[in-house]
C-alpha cells in the first residue's frame, strides 16, 4: 500500500467519509435562514453548532461573535511553527429561504443522498463548502504527522451573507486584529463544471443608485402644457439612452480611468474554457449577446466594468391613455466595477454626469446605496500558485482560471485586512444555488476536502 502524503490523505478521507457526511447532514437540518426574522433562533443555533464542531475538530479557539444582526463564528488553530504564514478561511452558515411547496422533491432541510449527490438547502451554498475544511485539516495532520496545522489557520463564518452582509464590514473592522492574516481563502464559490477545475481570481465591485426626477408640482394636461414644460419621464429616458456610446462603453467621463486591463495571458486562459455561447444565452433567457465592443462575452461579465438600467418609470402606467406631463420619474442604475476603480470616485463621476445632463426645470436627487469594492488577485501571485497546486493535486488535472461577475463581501476582507483574497470552491452550476433541489456533488465535495488537506503545506513553500 502506498504511503505517500497524497495517498494518506485519500485513505483518511475515504475512511472518514460517512461520518463527515453524517455531520454535514446534521448541520444542514438547521434552517438558518437569515432573511426570515422567525428563523433568527435557528441562525443562532447554527452558529453554536459550528463552533462546537470546530472545537471537536481540534480548533483550540472557536467563538460565536454577535453582530447587530445574525452571529458569525470565529475559530483559530495556531501552528507550532511561529514563522508559519497565517491564512483566514471565509464562508457563511446562513442559507436562502426554502420550502417544499416551492417545488422541492423533498423537505429542503432533511438532507437526502441520491445518485452521488446530497440534496438540501445549504449543501453547496455554503455549509458544504465551509464544512469540508474540517475534514481537510484532519487529513492534513494525518498526512504530515503534525499535531498542529502547517499554517496559523483561522476561520470566519458569517451569518448574514444571504441577507446582504449588512453588518459584515463593521464586524471585520471591529476584529481586524484577531483576523489579521497573510491571505484570505473564500470558500463560497464554484468551478466551471464537473470536468473543469477552476479557481476564481476576482470579483467585480458594485455601485448602485436611484435617480428621482421632478418636473411640475403635479401631473399637468399635455395639451395645455406639453411641449412647453420639461417632462421628467422624457429626461429619465434620455439619461438611460445616454448611458452608453455606440460601442457599448459607459459614457460617464472618467469612468474607465485606472481600470486594470486584462493581460494577454488572462485572455488566452479565458478562451480555453469550454464556453458554449448558445447554451449560455439559453441560461440567460436572451436571444443575443451584447456589450462593449472588442471583448468576448466572458470578458464582459468577468473583467469589464458595466452600467445597467435596472428600472425606469414615471407617469401613467394604467390601461389606456392619460394625456399628461407627469410630475415625476425614476431611474435605477447599477455599475459593476473592476480592479483599479474606486467606488467613491465612481459615485462622484455618476452624480456629476447626471447633474450636467438634467435641464432647467427638472429637480433631481440621487440616492446611492452601499458600495462594494472590486477585488483581484494577479495570476502570478505566489498564494494563488499554492492554491492552484493544491487543487491540481486533488483533481489530477490542470486548473484553469475564472472571475466572478457578481459582487460579495470578499472585498471587505481585502480592504480592511490589506491582503490578497483567493477563492476555493467546488460547487458547479447545476448545484442550484438559491433554487429548488439545491445539491452538492459528493465526489467534488470530497475533492474540496482533499484540496484543503494539501493547501496548508503548499502555503509553507511560499
Amino acid at each position: 500500500m502506498s504511503t505517500t502524503p497524497d495517498s494518506v490523505v485519500r485513505t483518511y478521507i475515504a475512511t472518514h467519509r460517512e461520518a463527515f457526511l453524517g455531520e454535514l447532514a446534521e448541520w444542514l437540518r438547521i434552517p438558518s435562514v437569515s432573511a426570515d426574522p422567525e428563523r433568527s433562533g435557528d441562525v443562532e443555533r447554527s452558529a453554536r453548532w459550528l463552533a462546537a464542531k470546530l472545537r471537536e475538530t481540534g480548533f483550540p479557539v472557536a467563538e460565536v461573535w454577535p453582530t447587530a444582526g445574525a452571529p458569525a463564528v470565529f475559530a483559530e488553530w495556531p501552528s507550532d511553527d511561529p514563522d508559519a504564514p497565517t491564512v483566514l478561511v471565509y464562508g457563511h452558515h446562513d442559507v436562502q429561504p426554502a420550502a417544499r411547496e416551492d417545488g422541492w422533491d423533498g423537505d429542503p432541510f432533511e438532507p437526502e443522498i441520491r445518485d452521488g449527490r446530497m440534496y438540501a438547502r445549504g449543501a453547496a451554498d455554503d455549509k458544504g463548502q465551509v464544512f469540508f475544511h474540517t475534514l481537510g485539516v484532519r487529513a492534513h495532520l494525518a498526512a504530515t504527522g503534525r499535531s498542529t496545522p502547517a499554517v496559523h489557520l483561522k476561520l470566519l463564518v458569517e451569518g448574514e451573507e444571504e441577507a446582504g452582509s449588512p453588518h459584515f464590514a463593521d464586524l471585520v473592522r471591529a476584529h481586524a486584529g484577531r483576523l489579521a492574516c497573510d491571505t484570505v481563502i473564500v470558500s463560497d464559490t464554484g468551478m466551471w463544471d464537473e470536468d473543469t477545475p477552476t479557481v476564481c481570481t476576482g470579483m467585480r465591485g458594485l455601485v448602485d443608485c436611484q435617480v428621482d426626477l421632478r418636473g411640475p408640482d403635479r401631473d399637468v394636461h399635455s395639451g395645455s402644457f406639453g411641449g412647453a414644460v420639461p417632462n421628467p419621464a422624457t429626461e429619465a429616458a434620455r439619461l438611460a439612452a445616454g448611458l452608453h456610446d455606440a460601442d457599448g462603453r459607459v459614457a460617464v467621463p472618467g469612468f474607465y480611468d485606472g481600470v486594470v486591463e486584462l493581460t494577454e495571458r488572462e485572455r488566452e486562459l479565458f478562451a480555453r474554457l469550454p464556453f458554449d455561447e448558445k447554451r449560455w444565452l439559453r441560461t440567460a433567457r436572451s436571444y443575443a449577446a451584447s456589450g462593449e465592443a472588442g471583448h468576448s462575452t466572458l470578458e464582459r461579465v468577468w473583467a469589464r466594468p458595466t452600467a445597467e438600467v435596472n428600472g425606469i418609470g414615471g407617469g401613467y402606467q394604467g390601461p389606456g391613455g392619460k394625456t399628461i406631463v407627469p410630475a415625476s420619474a425614476q431611474l435605477k442604475l447599477s455599475f459593476r466595477l473592476v480592479a483599479g476603480q474606486d467606488t467613491e470616485t465612481v459615485q462622484r463621476l455618476v452624480a456629476d454626469w447626471i447633474a450636467a445632463r438634467v435641464p432647467d426645470g427638472i429637480r433631481h436627487e440621487i440616492t446611492f446605496w452601499g458600495a462594494t469594492r472590486p477585488c483581484l488577485t494577479p495570476l502570478d501571485h505566489p498564494a494563488l500558485g499554492a492554491l492552484t497546486r493544491a487543487m491540481g493535486r486533488a483533481f489530477g488535472k490542470e486548473v484553469l482560471f475564472t472571475r466572478e461577475g457578481g459582487s460579495g463581501p470578499a472585498a471587505d476582507l481585502q480592504d480592511v485586512l490589506g491582503v490578497p483574497v483567493l477563492f476555493l470552491g467546488i460547487s458547479v452550476p447545476s448545484d442550484g444555488w438559491h433554487s429548488v433541489n439545491e445539491k452538492v456533488e459528493l465526489d467534488l465535495l470530497l475533492k474540496g476536502v482533499e484540496t484543503s488537506a494539501y493547501l496548508w503545506s503548499e502555503f509553507t513553500t511560499l
